[in-house]
């Protein structure tokens, strides 16, 4: 999923969430900026936002659906947040030639809500692709808020990761535990390499008598091999019910023969998941 939003449409939530006096501070400090291209206004003006603006969470936001008023919602996005990258958006779509630079000298010194602020709205950003660097880089992070922040209710890595990177943050995401659920269009993003990664890790805490996450096995419908089909029968026949559903979930996408096969061999499972009431939110429930 790729998102376009103006700063029209983020200066709009702003400004149902600030004061008029606080608004007006921000717009005189941006025409400051962009007149004068002034990366010292910029760096100052970012920083100084903590002290004018709240960090709490949205107050007022549109009725309308949007793609935009969802992805706030799902980020569970905060005043401060908006206000961070609403600055950024209108240096840049001012001139990024000038201030694309700048930017990225600002997020290699931003401190951790900073960070997280960017990352989670990047996709806001008009010239996103020339941030990529810092999505990726977020990836290394061992720092749970940081690394949810752009794998996480997050349009950006499925839209613009190459293979190698999605599948890295993946399994990362698998490793650190954190909820396989919120990653976005993990279908879309579904590869080959990836379901050899996952049946390897899978491997690996098997024989380490530790528990995987049944979502973790989402991705691997469309790459049934007969490996990977040894694999769903062992989530078939677990005694736990979230592995039974994974498993019968991913035969019954994948649409070969074998899978067909080995998922008839266990009818009450294919009955609870032929109706389409069970997916995978449903093993999210059930977890």
């Amino acid at each position: 999923m790729v998102l376009s939003v103006s700063s029209k449409e983020v200066e709009n939530v702003i400004r149902g969430n600030i004061s008029d006096e606080t608004f007006q501070w921000l717009i005189k400090r941006l025409e400051t900026i962009i007149s004068q291209k002034s990366g010292k206004d910029l760096f100052m003006t970012y920083s100084l936002l903590s002290a004018k603006i709240p960090d709490n969470d949205l107050l007022i936001l549109t009725f309308q659906e949007s793609l935009f008023n969802s992805l706030l919602n799902r980020q569970h996005a905060k005043i401060l947040e908006l206000a961070r990258i609403y600055l950024l958006m209108r240096v840049l779509e001012a001139d990024g030639e000038t201030f694309t630079p700048k930017v990225a000298t600002l997020i290699q010194v931003a401190d951790k809500g900073e960070l997280v602020a960017f990352l989670k709205f990047l996709a806001f950003l008009p010239n996103h692709l020339a941030f990529t660097h810092v999505a990726v880089e977020a990836l290394r992070t061992n720092i749970a808020d940081v690394f949810d922040a752009i794998s996480l209710n997050n349009p950006f890595p499925a839209a613009y990761f190459n293979d190698q990177q999605w599948n890295q943050m993946y399994l990362k995401a698998a490793f650190m535990q954190r909820d396989l659920s919120l990653i976005m269009d993990v279908d879309q993003r579904a590869n080959k390499e990836l379901t050899r990664i996952i049946s390897d890790y899978a491997h690996e805490r098997w024989a380490a008598s530790r528990d995987i996450d049944p979502l973790f096995w989402r991705p691997v419908a469309g790459f049934l091999d007969a490996g990977l089909l040894q694999d769903m029968e062992r989530l078939l026949s677990s005694d736990l019910k979230a592995e039974q559903l994974a498993g019968g979930l991913c035969c019954l996408h994948s649409n070969t023969p074998e899978a067909t096969e080995l998922l008839n061999r266990y009818p009450d499972i294919k009955k609870e998941i032929s109706t389409g009431e069970i997916g995978w939110e449903s093993i999210k429930q059930i977890r």
